[in-house]
């Protein structure tokens, strides 16, 4: 694993063993949204060894026009279903959706990076 990941147009590095470090704050606390595609569907659900339309009913919340995949409560923070507090790692890491694959390197974050900072111990400064 690299020591630094970038990105262009990015104001800031990543550093992946950061992650063993915090916790899974990125995927704990405030609410929000994990949009999935169709195919991060299917992709979810075989990995489950679950027929797609039983994921979307145990997992997914319609948001729009969009699905979104459910939180539960823990005390007052909002943890993606899939996090797993006994690890504090991803239960289905190997099919995690786009969004949770390309944190930090959100848009939201180019001109935000202060707000990334806060929340993920691995975002240096390049």
């Amino acid at each position: 694993m690299p020591d630094l990941i970038t990105q262009e147009g990015f104001p800031f590095a990543f550093r992946p063993s950061a992650c063993h470090e915090c916790g899974g704050r990125c995927c704990t606390g405030e609410s929000g949204n994990i949009f999935v595609s169709r195919g991060e569907i299917e992709a979810l659900a075989a990995f489950l060894d679950l027929e797609p339309e039983l994921f979307a009913s145990r997992y997914l919340e319609k948001r729009g026009y969009k699905y979104s995949l459910i939180e539960q409560r823990f005390g007052d923070s909002h943890d993606c279903i899939f996090f797993d507090r006994t690890f504090h790692g991803c239960s289905v890491y190997g099919a995690r959706p786009l969004q949770c694959r390309s944190f930090p390197f959100w848009d939201y974050f180019k001109s935000h990076p202060e707000a990334l900072r806060t929340e993920c111990p691995g975002v240096v400064d390049v």
